[in-house]
This record gives structure tokens, C-alpha cells and sequence, in this order.
């Protein structure tokens, strides 16, 4: 295994392995409790194919994915763009990101996407018929978008990015530098995260719903997390402004130096979540306590969860991650198009399980490790025709 010491691999490498758990995430979402399914509009369905097997644990591993994932990918979205855009101009930077992102999204994303939602078609309708299947995902379902909502939305922020970049430049570089002189300081940084997100998140969660989604066809997202994502892209931007690896989150600096600390913690408020959710709820009942403060607590600690799982996920990977592993380095290179195919492998193998009678935890884990696997091996495939290797 090859050593290296200024590398930023670490970075891909916690990339690739999110990536993962949104696999991961996929597979647990037929198998728990309050999964549902829709049979007049499957699009309203909390997953396009649900299972009689249930099993509470996998409530829990989905809850605290949710938590912090998407918001820490698109952290990561950011890290990497001042340098690139400097490297590249606005106007080829713009076209790059078209390519990369865009392109992919209405092509890829959409034939995958239009693969996956067959068997919930089945569920629904009882048939396969592809031409009706076909008109109705486009017109009745509204082009759902599945897991690629991730990849348009990326693009949109990496063109807001671009087009005000020569106005916001020196802003990222003040704020960079900031950054950069609290960096033996982390609890004034922590402080900082946590308000951000709190602002970012709690009121527009309160006034829509912890799970607000809107859009337009393919379109789609998360309207309550809407100013929380973005935040986390300009957190990504402001730290890549910097020499990130070699100061904020250089090996010994007190961030990463504490990894552990912010690891225990992370996994305590995530518990603290986890057991103060149906307390509240039953005091709310009982009228012991108005709702809005019992929801000012829970979407507190929600905050501080993903605040503090984010900032243990980063810590890790760069105190631990010290050499590359060609396996590891197969999964970085190609966990974008993994991500963008992975789904219809989930949604199928779902499907075949349906009459087997075992245990919801074997039926996540062969889902898993099935999709996992395949979708592996079709982005190597894929991957070797030269403009798809280019760009995804």
C-alpha cells in the first residue's frame, strides 16, 4: 500500500464510503416499520417496493443516516470548487459542471430511475406493460426522481457558485482565513456549526414539516432542508478556500486530534435523540408541554447530531485513512456512477424477496450486498466506454 502524507484521498475516500451508505440507506427502507406503500399512487409511497417483513433496528440505522448524510456530501461538493474553478475559468468550469452533473441527471439518472419504478408499477397496476408503465411514470407519477435528486440540485449550487464567484472571492478567502486562525480553537468552531445549522434548519422544519418535499418532474427536493444544504455546499466552498488538509484539518491539529471525543459524543446525542423522541411525544399528549417547544427541543438536538456526526465523520477519515488500497480506490473511482445505478438493483432484488418468509435483517443484507455489488460492477463496465469515464 502506498504511503502518503499531503494527499487529500481521505476526502475521496469519505466520499466513496457515503456513497455506500446510500446503498445501504436504499436497502433498509422496504423493511421498516413505518414503511408504506401507495397502491393508487405508488410515487407517495415511502419506498417503491415494501415488504411484510419489518424489523425496528433498521428504523433506526435509516433515522441516523438521515440525520447528517446528504448534508455532509454536499459539504463535500464544495470543498474542491475554488480550485477548480481558478484552474478552469467560470465559462469552462460552468461546462464542466454541465457535463458532469447535468448531463448525467436527465439521461443516466432518468433510465435507471425508469428501470427501478417498474415493480412498484407491478404492485400497483398488477401488470408490466411497458407502454402504460411508461405514461403513466412520465404523467400520473410526475417523473419521479429517486436518489439523483441529489445530482441536480449539486449542479444548481455549483452554478450559483460559478456565476457569483468573482463578487464572493474575497468573501471566501476572509472567512477561509478565519476559519484557518480557530483552528487550535474547535469548540468556538463547533459553537459556529450549530448555530449555522440550527438557523439553516429548525425554522423553515417548523413551518413545513421535517419532510417537505417539492418540485417540478425530476426536479425535486427537499424544501425544509433547502437553506440547510446549500449552507453545508458554502461550508464545503469556505474550507477549500484554504489548505484544508494541511491546517484545519491537518493530522494534528486539536479538530482532528479529537476525533474520538467528537465520535462519543456524535453517538450520544444520536441516542439522546433516539430516546427523547417518544418522551416528548407523550408529553404532548398529555399536554404537559406545548408542541412548539417540544419541537424546539427535538429539532435541537437534531441539530447537534448532525452537526456533531459530520464533524466526527470528517475527523475520522482523516486521523485513520493514512494509506490508499487498490480495492478502496476501485470504490472511489467509480462511486458516482455507482450512486447513479444503484437503484434499480435495490428496488428489483426487493421485489424478488417479497415471498421469501425470513427475517427482515437478511432480507436488508442480501439487498445490500446484491446491489452493492452489481452496481460496482456495472460502473466498471460502463466506465470503460472513454466519455463516460470522463465524466462519471
Amino acid at each position: 500500500m502506498k504511503q502518503t502524507k499531503e494527499s487529500t484521498f481521505w476526502i475521496s475516500y469519505l466520499r466513496s464510503f457515503i456513497t455506500v451508505l446510500v446503498v445501504w440507506h436504499h436497502a433498509n427502507l422496504a423493511y421498516t416499520t413505518f414503511a408504506r406503500f401507495d397502491k393508487e399512487i405508488y410515487i407517495n409511497s415511502t419506498h417503491p417496493v415494501v415488504d411484510t417483513q419489518r424489523w425496528l433496528g433498521l428504523d433506526i440505522i435509516v433515522n441516523f443516516n438521515d440525520i447528517y448524510f446528504m448534508s455532509l456530501m454536499f459539504l463535500i461538493g464544495g470543498l474542491f470548487l475554488i480550485k477548480s474553478i481558478q484552474r478552469k475559468g467560470p465559462k469552462q468550469f460552468i461546462n464542466d459542471r454541465f457535463r458532469r452533473l447535468l448531463i448525467p441527471f436527465i439521461t443516466l439518472a432518468t433510465f435507471f430511475t425508469l428501470i427501478a419504478y417498474l415493480p412498484a408499477y407491478y404492485l400497483s397496476k398488477g401488470t408490466f406493460y411497458l407502454p402504460d408503465y411508461i405514461i403513466d411514470f412520465f404523467t400520473t407519477q410526475g417523473w419521479p426522481v429517486g436518489p439523483p435528486w441529489f445530482i441536480w440540485l449539486l449542479f444548481v449550487f455549483n452554478l450559483l457558485f460559478a456565476l457569483s464567484y468573482k463578487g464572493l472571492a474575497g468573501f471566501y478567502n476572509k472567512v477561509g482565513q478565519r476559519l484557518n486562525q480557530w483552528r487550535e480553537h474547535p469548540i468556538q468552531l463547533i459553537i459556529g456549526l450549530i448555530v449555522l445549522t440550527a438557523l439553516w434548519y429548525i425554522p423553515l422544519s417548523y413551518q413545513l414539516g421535517a419532510s417537505a418535499w417539492t418540485g417540478i418532474g425530476p426536479f425535486d427536493f427537499q424544501l425544509n432542508r433547502i437553506l440547510l444544504y446549500l449552507g453545508y455546499f458554502l461550508i464545503g466552498v469556505i474550507i477549500g478556500s484554504i489548505d484544508f488538509n494541511n491546517t484545519l484539518f491537518a493530522a494534528k491539529s486539536k479538530l482532528v486530534k479529537y476525533w474520538k471525543l467528537w465520535s462519543v459524543i456524535a453517538l450520544i446525542v444520536f441516542v439522546l435523540l433516539i430516546l427523547i423522541t417518544p418522551y416528548l411525544t407523550s408529553l404532548v399528549i398529555q399536554k404537559k408541554i406545548d408542541a412548539f417547544y417540544a419541537w424546539m427541543i427535538y429539532y435541537f438536538i437534531y441539530t447537534l447530531s448532525c452537526c456533531f456526526t459530520s464533524l466526527a465523520m470528517l475527523t475520522v477519515f482523516k486521523a485513520l485513512v493514512k494509506t490508499t488500497h487498490p480495492i478502496w480506490n476501485s470504490l472511489t473511482e467509480n462511486a458516482y456512477m455507482i450512486y447513479l445505478c444503484h437503484y434499480p438493483f435495490i428496488i428489483w432484488t426487493q421485489f424478488f424477496l417479497l415471498e421469501f418468509k425470513i427475517h427482515a435483517i437478511f432480507k436488508f443484507g442480501i439487498t445490500f450486498i446484491v446491489s452493492l455489488l452489481l452496481s460496482w460492477w456495472l460502473s466498471i463496465q460502463l466506465r470503460k466506454i472513454s466519455y463516460l469515464k470522463r465524466y462519471v
